[in-house]
C-alpha cells in the first residue's frame, strides 16, 4: 500500500511534508494488540478531507519505521476505519470499492445504522487491526479548534469490554487519541489578499480602501452575513432580532452567526418533516439523511416512468433544500473571535476559506479547492485511554460512564493541540 502513496498524495493535496510525533506510543499500542494484550481503538481529529493521507503516512511509513527502530516487530501497521456513507455518493462509487478492501465499515450518519454498529463492534473486538473513527463526526476546517466529540467511540469501546467479557477474554480496551493539524510552509499572506479581494468583488462589496487584512476579512465577514440574513427574512419571512448592543463587535458577529444557521437549518426542517432536536451537527446530520433517502432510492428500476419522473423532481428537490444544511455544516466551529485571539497566518486562512466555501455554495457553481501554498502536516500521538478500567462504573451507570468517558477524551485531544505561532 506504501509505495503508492507519496504519488497520490502530491496529486491529490498540497501536502509537502508529514510530521509525526510521539510515534513510539503508538508503536508499543499495536504491540500490544499484535501480543492479544489489547484491543485498540484510534481516535483521530478530522480538520481537514486531506486527513486520510496523513493517517496513512503514519500508520504505512512512520509507525513501521519506529517499530524497527524500538526492535518490536510488527507484523502489519494498517487499521480497519468507519467513514460516512455519502463519501462514495458524492465522491464517486469508486471510493466506496476502495474503502471496502482497504477494511472500511460505511455508516449512515443522522439514522441508527444497526448493520454498520453491528460490523464496527465486531471487528473492534475480533477483527485483524484496530479500529479508527473520527469522534467529531465530520471535518471541522480548524486546525486549533476540536468540535464537541459525539458519544459513538465511547460506547464502542464499552461495548469491546463487553463482549471480552461475555467470552471470557482478559484483553484491555485502549483508545489511542491522535491530532492532526497543517501549518503553510510559508505564510500566504499575499495569496490571502488576492482571495479576500476577488471575494469582495464577488460578493459585490468592493475595495476595502485602507482598511488592513484583518479589517477586510472582518468586513466581509460582517456583509455577508447581512446579506443572507436579508435573503431568509425576504423569501422565508425570518425575523431576525436586534443583538444586544452591550456585547463587542466580534461577540455580536458570533451571536448573528448562530442565529442564522439556526434559522436556516429550520427553513430545511420544515420541509423535510424532521424535529428541530439536538445540537448543530445532530441537526445537519438528521437533515443529510432525509436528503439522501430521497435522493438515493433503491427502488427506481421499478418504477414506471411516470412515477420515475416524480420521484426525480422529489430528488431535486431535496437537493436544493439540502443546500440550506450544507451552508450551516461549514460555519459549525466558528466563533466571532478565532482570527482575533491569535492572529496566525493558519487561522486567518481557515476563516477565509471558510467564506470562500460560502460564496461557492451561493454561487452555485462546482466547488473547486483553492491552493494558497503547500502545507506541512503533523500527526500527534495522545496518551492512551484505558477503557477497561471504567468498565465497573459502566455497567453501574451506562450514560455516565459514556459521558465521562467522551469528555475525557475530548480533553486529551484538545491538549495535543499545537497553537502557531
Amino acid at each position: 500500500m506504501w509505495p503508492l502513496m507519496p504519488a497520490w498524495t502530491a496529486w491529490q493535496t498540497d501536502l509537502a511534508e508529514v510530521e509525526t510525533r510521539n510515534v513510539a506510543q503508538l508503536a508499543q499500542l499495536y504491540h500490544e494488540f499484535e501480543t492479544g494484550k489489547t484491543r485498540l481503538m484510534i481516535a483521530f481529529r478530522h480538520p481537514s478531507t486531506v486527513d486520510p493521507y496523513v493517517l496513512s503516512h503514519l500508520l504505512w511509513r512512520a509507525l513501521p519505521q519506529t517499530a524497527r527502530e524500538m526492535d518490536l516487530p510488527l507484523k502489519q501497521t494498517h487499521a480497519h476505519f468507519i467513514y460516512d456513507r455519502g463519501i462514495p455518493l458524492w465522491g464517486g462509487r469508486y471510493l466506496g470499492w476502495l474503502f471496502s478492501r482497504l477494511g472500511g465499515v460505511p455508516i449512515q450518519r443522522g439514522k441508527l445504522d444497526l448493520l454498520a454498529l453491528k460490523t464496527a463492534r465486531r471487528l473492534l473486538s475480533e477483527g485483524q487491526f484496530p479500529l479508527a473513527a473520527a469522534p467529531e463526526g465530520g471535518t471541522n476546517s480548524h486546525n486549533e479548534v476540536v468540535s464537541p466529540l459525539e458519544p459513538g467511540i465511547a460506547q464502542m469501546a464499552f461495548w469491546c469490554a463487553e463482549d471480552l467479557q461475555t467470552q471470557d477474554r482478559h484483553e484491555s480496551v485502549v483508545i489511542a487519541p491522535i491530532s492532526i493539524q497543517y501549518r503553510y510552509v510559508e505564510a500566504p499572506w499575499q495569496p490571502l489578499a488576492s482571495l479576500i479581494g476577488q471575494m469582495e468583488i464577488e460578493s459585490g462589496l468592493g475595495a476595502a480602501g485602507g482598511l488592513d487584512l484583518y479589517g477586510r476579512l472582518y468586513r466581509l465577514a460582517e456583509h455577508m452575513l447581512s446579506r443572507m440574513e436579508g435573503y431568509y427574512q425576504e423569501f422565508y419571512g425570518v425575523t431576525f432580532e436586534p443583538v444586544d448592543e452591550a456585547l463587542s463587535p466580534n461577540e455580536q458577529l458570533a451571536e448573528r452567526l448562530s442565529t442564522l444557521m439556526n434559522e436556516a437549518l429550520q427553513v430545511a426542517e420544515r420541509y423535510f418533516g424532521v424535529r428541530s432536536k439536538g445540537s448543530m451537527i445532530d441537526r445537519c446530520r438528521k437533515l443529510e439523511q432525509a436528503g439522501w433517502d430521497r435522493i438515493f432510492r433503491e427502488d427506481t428500476e421499478s418504477l414506471s416512468p411516470v412515477d420515475l419522473g416524480l420521484a426525480n423532481r422529489v430528488a431535486e428537490e431535496a437537493d436544493l433544500r439540502m443546500w440550506h444544511m450544507r451552508l450551516v455544516e461549514s460555519f459549525v466551529a466558528v466563533t466571532g473571535h478565532y482570527v482575533k485571539e491569535h492572529p496566525s497566518v493558519d487561522r486567518f486562512a481557515e476563516t477565509a476559506l471558510l467564506l470562500r466555501d460560502m460564496i461557492e455554495k451561493i454561487k452555485g457553481g462546482p466547488m473547486s479547492r483553492t491552493q494558497l501554498g503547500p502545507q506541512r502536516a503533523i500527526a500527534t500521538v495522545g496518551n492512551p485511554i484505558v477503557v477497561s478500567e471504567r468498565f465497573a462504573d459502566y455497567k453501574r451507570k451506562r450514560r455516565q460512564a459514556i459521558a465521562s468517558l467522551t469528555a475525557d477524551l475530548q480533553t486529551e485531544m484538545e491538549s495535543l493541540i499545537l497553537t502557531a505561532k
